[in-house]
């Protein structure tokens, strides 16, 4: 049973809820942060890190910064694009456009692909785009929070690959890593953000993310200095590689009980096969789709291929209010998400379904949240056709 406090039931995209251990593991008496035993944590830890992305790669690198996931849009900004180079942003929600902000913000010019709400840009029109201008960056929103679309890394990759092979290939996987599939290295990424708070299982507070070495030599090339300080890759890159070899370095303090959280969080994922882990969010993802049908209800993301495994956007009937509705839900012990993008925000909801809530096989919360999404649809009045 769990130590934790009696609380309603967080199922949203984020943050999620935690496992005993992690949050114990928040409680950490404090440490020098430069101190061995520290540095030995946070080493391993990025060690982890190369596990979870798939990459055995040398030349790759992971950061860990005190921050957001936000942040890593700051990291590729600054970093990786120079004033006036191009971009391709794929658009397949609310954080594309976040991410084209950013990315104009440090001098960037991007170009954003968006595709029909619910959707995600297609190949052909991918292609079309890059065979048209030369981008420095191809950026992909893995799964859009704000429309649980799922984009496919894998075939975008190839096709940047073959096509405009200069173009780094940067993926926000913000909501994703850790309840999607992901191989830095066979899918020849080159930068991937995430965030502690999501599928990685940590309280919030962490900005999480792995570069490749053509990325760093990207960034080792550049014309111009960094336009950031605190986001510098010339200040943070020995930091990460020097914690990594256990050796004590600094620039700014990081936190030693987050980063003992994460430890904890990462020895449980890779506790077991990664592919395990990803088919327990695919068997509980084909649950909750499938009683969102059984409830006559649409998704946001209507095609099979595109929708996510860590959430799902859920259109409401025209007779039930967002506003009426998650009130209800919180009465009856389950947090869910109003709906985020800004076209069709009062419409929908949605259901975050990903770590502990689905891998701990003495949780109930999915089975429990569907139940309380019926009834709470049921009390709005809402009845399948």
């Amino acid at each position: 049973m769990s130590t934790q406090p009696e609380h309603p039931t967080l199922l949203i995209p984020g943050p999620i809820e935690f496992d005993d251990a992690v949050l114990q593991s928040m409680g950490h008496f404090s440490q020098s942060h430069v101190g061995a035993p520290f540095v030995a944590t946070f080493g391993e830890t990025l060690s982890m890190l190369r596990k979870l992305f798939q990459t055995d790669d040398p030349a790759s690198q992971p950061f860990v910064i005190s921050g957001s996931g936000t942040l890593g849009w700051d990291l590729v900004s600054a970093n990786l694009a120079e004033p006036g180079d191009d971009v391709l942003v794929l658009h397949a929600g609310y954080f594309a456009d976040s991410f084209a902000d950013c990315l104009q913000t440090y001098g960037a010019k991007p170009t954003q692909l968006k595709a029909p709400i619910g959707s995600t840009p297609q190949l052909p029109e991918i292609e079309k785009a890059l065979k048209e201008r030369k981008y420095k960056l191809l950026t992909i929103t893995h799964v859009d929070t704000s429309t649980g679309v799922l984009t496919d890394l894998k075939p975008i990759s190839e096709l940047v690959h073959r096509v405009s092979p200069e173009t780094l290939v940067i993926v926000d996987g913000v909501c994703s890593v850790g309840s999607e599939e992901i191989e830095f290295d066979k899918w020849q990424l080159d930068g991937v953000i995430t965030a502690s708070q999501k599928g990685v299982g940590c309280p919030a507070g962490l900005s999480i993310s792995m570069f490749s070495g053509r990325a760093i030599k990207t960034f080792q090339n550049r014309k111009t200095p960094p336009a950031s300080y605190f986001a510098s890759f010339k200040n943070w890159l020995p930091i990460m590689q020097n914690y990594e070899a256990k050796k004590p370095s600094y620039f700014a303090t990081p936190s030693p009980q987050l980063i003992h959280a994460l430890h904890t969080s990462l020895t449980q994922i890779l506790s077991r096969p990664l592919s395990e882990r990803f088919a327990a969010h695919r068997e509980a993802s084909q649950k909750v789709k499938k009683a969102v049908a059984d409830l006559g209800l649409k998704q946001v993301a209507p095609n099979p291929a595109e929708q996510a495994n860590g959430m799902t956007a859920i259109y409401l009937p025209e007779n039930v209010t967002v506003p009426v509705l998650l009130p209800n839900l919180l009465k009856k012990g389950v947090i869910f998400a109003g709906g985020l993008h800004k076209e069709i925000a009062t419409k929908y909801i949605r259901f975050g379904h990903m770590g502990v809530s689905v891998t701990d096989p003495k949780r109930d919360d999915i089975g429990r949240a569907i139940e309380v999404l019926k009834s709470g649809l049921s009390d709005a009045g809402h009845q399948k056709a």
